[in-house]
């Protein structure tokens, strides 16, 4: 099992990719960022979602990237009227970069987003930066820009309802009887156990587990199935690389199938 922090998952990431740190190409040339409509809704929330679309055989990376991967941020400061920002993700793929595993998506990516405004009498300005990474044979980090006022008469938008359609099923819609996880100490953090009953997901299913607080980062989990149950198992570790406490409530576990994705929050003990 790998024992790498984020910031080492990143640094090792840069070494596998010859040009990660310069490359001739700035990241606006490879992707483009737009903001679509989706409207206003009854309850007073505007849908809205990030377009990013990449040159061909590039791909960019889910919230949580695997060991190979990039985490996107976004930053909805220079917003005005933006009281909330829910995003819903659609269910990525798994892809093998140079022997590890990356978690993301190709070609394109709509990202739907939710805003609450903060009055509802008044526009809701979309403004700020996404920190991304993109790779194909290098790995390329970047910022994008974009500033959009929504237009709260906008009509239904195919694009987002797509995406929206594609998001993981959550663990009722999936048919999960129980998700349990079983901690155990080891010398560098802790190695967390889950045991998911839950109907195959299709194919080889992957479990990613994120520990829900930002300052601890999960290894890539090794994932197998004894007849109705999946067991993964990772291990967690600190930044600060000190002893931590892990909120069961907190953990995150998202199964990627050739099928469908399931979301799972939480877990008890086990």
């Amino acid at each position: 099992m790998m024992k790498l922090w984020k910031p080492f998952a990143i640094a090792l990431t840069a070494s596998l990719c010859p040009g990660f740190a310069a490359f001739a190409q700035g990241v606006d040339q490879l992707v483009r960022l737009e903001v679509l409509d989706g409207g206003k809704s009854d309850n007073g929330t505007y849908q809205g979602a990030l377009h990013l679309t990449l040159k061909d055989g590039w791909k960019t990376y889910w919230r949580s990237p695997g060991d190979a991967g990039i985490p996107p941020q976004f930053d909805w400061s220079k917003s005005r009227n933006v009281g909330d920002v829910a995003i819903t993700w659609p269910a990525p793929k798994i892809f093998d970069q140079n022997g590890l595993q990356s978690i993301g998506y190709e070609n394109q990516l709509v990202l739907p987003v939710e805003i609450t405004p903060k009055n509802p009498a008044k526009p809701v300005r979309l403004r700020g930066e996404m920190d991304l990474g993109v790779c194909k044979d290098v790995c390329v980090p970047g910022r994008l820009d974009f500033d959009h006022t929504l237009d709260a008469n906008a009509g239904r938008n195919p694009a987002i309802a797509a995406a929206l359609a594609q998001r993981p099923f959550s663990a009722r819609e999936a048919g999960v009887a129980e998700a349990t996880c079983r901690l155990t100490p080891t010398a560098d953090g802790m190695r967390i156990e889950a045991h998911i009953t839950m109907p195959s997901a299709g194919g080889a299913e992957v479990a990613v587990i994120e520990p829900g607080n930002p300052t601890l980062w999960a290894s890539q989990s090794e994932t197998g199935r004894r007849g109705n149950t999946l067991v993964a198992r990772s291990e967690v570790i600190s930044a600060s690389g000190g002893p931590f406490a892990l909120d069961r409530s907190e953990v995150r576990i998202t199964v990627l199938g050739s099928n469908h994705a399931v979301d799972i929050l939480g877990c008890s003990a086990g």
